[in-house]
């Protein structure tokens, strides 16, 4: 088994604290300050403030906004979809590093699911009105039409991050400038070699806005690993070096559509969610090209699936 650095625990005890916090705060749901309540106080505070835009609601940018620290609110879209299909399943994941895995007998459709997390742990700092954050998220592919060999999980991601946030207001070609976030985000699957991998980054992030329209831009540089102990030393090859998240709010949906440019090609994810009972929503995914998961970071294909978003883009 290969030894795990101490900076990759380091990272994962963050997400196991977040995920703590919000334990504890479930006993308060009795008296209306529980979980299911705070992650829809940002939305509330549309309600009640004059002039509030998506990313101040999200990123609590401006006064009206401001939540206090350690509140769990959401981070990226919460879902389940029962199904999702692939065009062509990894059935032997491989890596520069690793062995080629033994053949995996996959389904094409399996059930994937996300849970998304953060919370603010300092605020107004520099006198800026830098905020510090951290954030957990995992997303979970369970070949669950799979029983004939027991309805394994195929892959499950640990995305543990830590960054600031440093509100703007500046215009750019028709656009407003709302803020820059800093930060370092730790990537890896858990699994023991040669199924192992694992990455680290640090990234800026611009966000941009215009009425119902936000755009982000993310470059990224990876944190390099010794060779000897590296699961994936191609990854920026297929990942590349940033994203664009663009995401259009309309009265009852919403679309997003993130891309990677990764030598010479583009790889894609887009998104729609609508309403179809009361607060519950339909949700809608679509992803082309490398990395739709980890261990498919140097794997092409397509998939689409459909399920129930819980938190849409927070």
């Amino acid at each position: 088994m290969r030894v795990v650095r101490w900076q990759n625990i380091a990272l994962h005890v963050l997400g196991l604290c977040l995920l703590a916090i919000s334990t504890r705060d479930a006993s308060a749901a009795t008296d209306g300050s529980g979980p299911l309540d705070q992650l829809t106080t940002a939305r509330d505070v549309a309600v009640t403030t004059s002039t509030p835009t998506p990313l101040s609601i999200r990123w609590e940018l401006d006064p009206a906004s401001k939540q206090g620290l350690w509140l769990i609110r959401p981070y990226e879209p919460v879902f389940i979809m029962p199904m999702v299909y692939s065009d062509n399943r990894n059935l032997t994941p491989y890596s520069p590093t690793h062995p080629v895995a033994p053949t995996e007998p996959l389904k094409s459709t399996e059930t994937e699911f996300q849970i998304s997390l953060k919370a603010k742990a300092a605020e107004n700092l520099f006198g800026i009105g830098a905020d510090l954050w951290f954030a957990y998220t995992q997303q979970s592919q369970w070949q669950v039409y799979n029983a004939a060999h027991s309805s394994p999980f195929r892959e499950t991601n640990y995305m543990p991050e830590m960054f600031m946030v440093f509100p703007t207001r500046y215009h750019l070609l028709g656009l407003t400038g709302r803020f820059i976030r800093v930060g370092v985000i730790h990537q890896s699957n858990g699994r023991d070699d040669p199924l192992s991998r694992s990455w680290n980054r640090v990234y800026a992030q611009f966000g941009f806005e215009r009425g119902n329209f936000s755009l982000l831009i993310r470059p990224w540089a990876r944190l390099q690993e010794n060779i000897s102990g590296d699961d994936n030393p191609d990854i920026t090859h297929f990942m590349g070096y940033g994203d664009v998240l663009a995401i259009y709010q309309m009265q009852n949906s919403e679309v997003s559509l993130l891309g990677r440019f990764n030598a010479g090609n583009l790889s894609g994810t887009a998104t729609w969610n609508f309403p179809i009972h009361g607060r519950l929503k339909a949700y809608i995914k679509a992803t082309t090209g490398y990395g739709e998961t980890l261990i498919d970071y140097n794997w092409r294909q397509n998939t689409i699936g459909a399920g129930i978003l819980l938190v849409d883009w927070q």
